[in-house]
């Protein structure tokens, strides 16, 4: 029969030695919390993001926002272009709350349809610009040398055009404009800082050991690129495309106002407040409404991005 090891007698100076059974051992290791699963950032995130106020406020601003630009008839049966001249600046009456511009239209009608204008202008844009600016700027990031010193010096130049100035010479020469077309001005100016954004990010991330896994797994470039850098590139980009959001709905607004962005046909608030300046003194109720909707609106995407950008900071929630 074998001897049992914890029996044996201790040499001289392990008197006080006692071997723990093995059982001991066993529950030792057992006794470790495992029932936890690590969170991914994205969870961790949303955990983050869910606690806060000022989410669910800019959450339900944003909310309101787009339900107004898809379906305008739920919140007004008014038609934005049903003018009266014999209701022209009249006040608040049954069924028309914030009264008549100087056209007789109804402000409040149009304050709701022109929801639809600015927030597709936005959308758009900051769709063009996430698509552009990231293509440059993971390009220049990953690839790095040549192609990142020609890149980066092609971000340089449209950098130093002045972004409103720039889409104010494009858009006096054109004649067909269209929430499209102010779109696509729009991003081909406002690409810059989101690609030196994911070239940052990119910088980042290409060195991690998942990486070098992927290439030791003969993984290509491009495909290492699209599957594992860019997706753990991705917090930066969503931050900094919330906030643009809100920056491009005022640059449309910007043009609009100066009777160069959308046509003076298509309602927008924009265009509302450059026909309102006329009427200020008298009735400045009349740019105050649309003027009100698109500070809201703005005011709604960047608070949004700023809750974003603290829950997807990991130096942000250590504070």
């Amino acid at each position: 029969m074998p001897e049992n090891r914890y029996e044996k007698t201790p040499r001289p100076g392990q008197e006080h030695f006692v071997a723990p059974p093995e059982e001991v051992k066993v529950g030792v290791i057992d006794a470790v919390d495992t029932s936890e699963a690590p969170r991914s950032l994205w969870s961790e995130a949303w955990r983050d993001m869910r606690h806060r106020a000022l989410f669910w406020v800019s959450a339900a601003l944003i909310v309101f926002v787009v339900l107004m630009a898809v379906f305008p008839g739920l919140f007004t049966s008014t038609s934005p272009t049903e003018c009266h001249l014999e209701d022209s600046l009249g006040g608040p009456t049954a069924g028309h709350i914030f009264g008549f511009d100087k056209q007789g239209c109804d402000i409040y009608a149009r304050a709701v349809y022109g929801a639809r204008a600015s927030v597709t202008v936005g959308i758009l844009s900051t769709l063009f610009v996430v698509v552009i600016g990231t293509l440059i700027g993971a390009i220049a990031g990953y690839f790095g040398g040549l192609v990142d010193t020609l890149l980066s010096r092609f971000t340089d130049i449209f950098f130093a055009v002045p972004f409103v100035l720039a889409a104010i010479v494009i858009m006096s020469l054109l004649d067909d404009r269209n929430a499209v077309v102010v779109a696509i001005v729009l991003a081909v100016f406002g690409w810059t800082s989101i690609a030196r954004i994911t070239r940052g990010a990119v910088l980042g991330v290409k060195n991690n050991e998942f990486v070098t896994a992927a290439k030791a797994l003969g993984m290509g470039r491009g495909a290492i690129l699209g599957k594992h850098v860019l997706p753990n590139s991705a917090a930066p980009i969503i931050v900094y495309a919330t906030v643009a959001l809100g920056t491009f709905i005022v640059a449309e607004a910007t043009l609009s106002f100066l009777g160069i962005g959308l046509p003076t046909s298509t309602v927008s608030w924009g265009g509302d407040l450059a026909k309102a300046q006329t009427s200020i003194r008298v009735a400045p109720e009349i740019m105050i409404y649309p003027a009100t909707a698109l500070a809201l609106t703005v005011l709604s995407f960047i608070m949004m991005g700023d809750v974003v950008r603290d829950a997807l900071d990991p130096k942000a929630r250590k504070r």
